[in-house]
């Protein structure tokens, strides 16, 4: 069994009709807002207007590639005496160029504003040249032209200062080596093409390799300069398309988002255990934060933190922030200005309602999405009809002779910790370790001695099961890490359960976070009596999905133990964001792997 997959959802609140977005904020507290000065909103607007010229030219030219009366129209303002605006040519390496720019510029990469300059600013200068000589001046599209182009040039001259993010200081090797491979391969196999359907005879190799490269750039006539090849229409589309990817290739190595860094340097994993020891009681992912393949911003004071991650451009941070709440602002804007800096889409996976909250006020919204199952011991029991069940699948699997040892990893023998680490890769569910939000990530490290090793050995005293908790502050145990024989009895991870509920508090352990139901009020409410019709939707669409993912076993195995849920919550900066934080996030909890990568950002 997988370790428990984080997704957060509220059991008080109304009856969802799927994943929902919620108001954390009270009304007493609004968000903070300032009212940016004159000159930052011509700025800001200039910005915004660059962005919106690229995407219409984008669907522009998009349209002069699926109609051929416009794409003809374009054809003849970009011949001869005529010219037209910046990047409008009706092709597709055009418009997957101003679609690409369009993305970038909005995440305000200072890479792009340059590459826009450098093109659009030389541009124009040739337009204005132009018009110097009767012959431009006499069409009055050629003056449309220079003016939209002008125009474009002076919004990017005066959102200079809002184009901050930088790149990755490795994106120009990236982009040259994929420059240079990508034309070599796109331009063999375009040559190739080509030759194979050219219907006129006696074109040289130089002839086919200038008409692919010509036709790369359009399907329009600049190609039939070439006059001893003539493909077939669909040959011309596909070496169109061929070389538009590979120009976008070029230029997402060009500007994409860095990386961040990947490991918790000593020093920080220090200073964030001393955050914990005084503040660990509030959150019960808070020890998560030590993950080594995540990155920390402090606070100015240095009384609270942010840790991330960061994946497919996304600053992926989970949980709450540790330490001071009374410092989460300083850390939480800390940790915005970094994400600014660098193009990251900020996200929250797995944040509380109080934490919600604070994020909320930095300009966050949030999804609630599942809930956080917690057992307080003091309240726990076998007794009743409501635990028969369970009771019942205790007592079984005591019978058949298995046995529970629970111990500090401190306390545990080398050779004995070493032994359950080696069963625990042996017993694991695929060859990705899986989690990140609610997961360590190592097992038997010396710097978690105070994390609870659960050991569970049949009647021949071989072990067939554990489970590993980490702290949560003085009195309170997290779920980490659940590994099992797959051939041993079922129902050992309820007694394993059960067995820690009964005896913990013994070592003064009073509270146990299990693991979180996604959509836990879907299952609950949606299978209730006058439920509507979009709730029972919903829920069946999740019940078809829970075949391949833990989606309602994960809700049902622990609501036996009935347990009190929190809430737990997604926050994100814009809507638009949302499918990439969920790639992000589906690749750093190891549900999504893309080849090669070996699970890596």
């Amino acid at each position: 069994m997988p370790a428990r997959q984080p997704t957060p959802t509220s059991p008080q609140a109304p009856a969802p009709r799927g994943p929902r977005r919620v108001r954390l904020l009270p009304n007493r507290f609004p968000p903070i807002r300032f009212r940016p000065a004159p000159d930052s909103r011509v700025r800001a607007r200039a910005a915004a207007a660059t962005v919106w010229y690229l995407r219409v030219l984008a669907v522009l030219n998009i349209a002069g590639v699926m109609s051929l009366p416009f794409r003809e129209e374009v054809h003849e303002h970009n011949a001869g005496d005529f010219f037209t605006p910046y990047l409008a040519t009706a092709g597709l390496v055009s418009a997957a160029l101003a679609l690409f720019l369009a993305v970038v510029m909005r995440r305000r990469k200072r890479a792009a504003w340059v590459f826009n300059l450098l093109l659009s600013g030389f541009l124009f200068c040739l337009y204005v040249l132009a018009l110097t000589r009767d012959a431009y001046q006499e069409h009055l599209f050629n003056w449309l032209s220079a003016a939209l182009t002008g125009l474009f040039v002076a919004a990017l001259l005066l959102g200079r200062r809002e184009f901050s993010a930088i790149g990755d200081r490795s994106n120009p090797r990236l982009a040259l080596a994929v420059g240079v491979g990508g034309t070599l391969v796109g331009g063999t196999v375009g040559t190739l093409l080509v030759r194979a359907t050219n219907q006129l005879p006696g074109a040289t190799l130089k002839d086919e390799i200038a008409y692919t490269l010509l036709r790369g750039i359009s399907v329009g006539p600049l190609a039939d300069r070439v006059p001893a090849v003539h493909a077939p229409r669909w040959a011309d589309v596909t070496v169109n398309v061929l070389i538009a990817v590979v120009f976008l290739l070029v230029l997402y190595a060009c500007f994409r988002a860095p990386r961040g860094a990947c490991l918790l340097a000593e020093q920080d994993e220090q200073r964030l255990r001393a955050l914990l020891d005084r503040h660990g009681e509030r959150d019960s992912l808070g020890y998560f934060a030590l993950r080594r393949d995540k990155a920390v911003v402090f606070s100015p004071s240095g009384k609270a933190a942010v840790t991330y991650r960061v994946v497919g451009g996304v600053s992926l941070a989970s949980g709450d922030p540790i330490g001071d709440p009374e410092a989460w602002p300083g850390a939480i804007d800390a940790w915005l200005a970094e994400a600014r800096r660098h193009a990251w889409a900020p996200a929250v996976m797995g944040a509380s309602e109080e934490a919600g909250t604070v994020y909320a006020r930095h300009g966050l919204d949030a999804l609630e999405l599942g809930d956080e199952a917690i057992v307080d011991l003091a309240d726990f029991t076998l007794e009743g009809r409501a635990m028969r069940v369970v009771r019942q699948a205790h007592n079984r699997v005591r019978r058949a002779g298995y046995s529970v040892r629970i111990r500090r990893h401190e306390d545990i023998p080398a050779d004995e910790l070493a032994l359950l680490v080696d069963r625990a890769d042996h017993w694991r569910d695929g060859a990705t370790e899986r989690g990140f939000s609610m997961a360590l990530g190592r097992l038997g490290d010396p710097a978690d001695g105070r994390c609870v090793m659960l050991e569970c050995r049949d009647a021949n005293g071989e072990p067939r099961a554990l489970l590993s908790f980490v702290p949560w502050g003085e009195h309170g145990l997290s779920l980490d890490l659940m590994r099992r024989d797959r051939d041993c009895e079922n129902g050992l991870m309820e007694y394993m359960v059960v067995e820690l509920l009964l005896r913990a508090r013994e070592s003064g352990i009073d509270r146990v976070s299990l693991n979180f139901a996604m959509f836990r009020s879907v299952f609950e409410r949606g299978s209730r009596l006058g439920a509507g019709p979009v709730l029972r939707l919903w829920r069946s669409t999740l019940t078809f999905f829970s075949r391949w993912w833990q989606i309602e076993s994960l809700y049902r195995a622990n609501a036996k133990y009935r347990p009190v849920w929190e809430p737990r919550f997604l926050l994100f900066a814009k809507s638009s964001d949302i499918p990439r934080i969920g790639l992000a996030s589906a690749r750093a909890e190891g549900f999504l792997t893309f080849p090669g990568t070996g699970g890596r950002s």
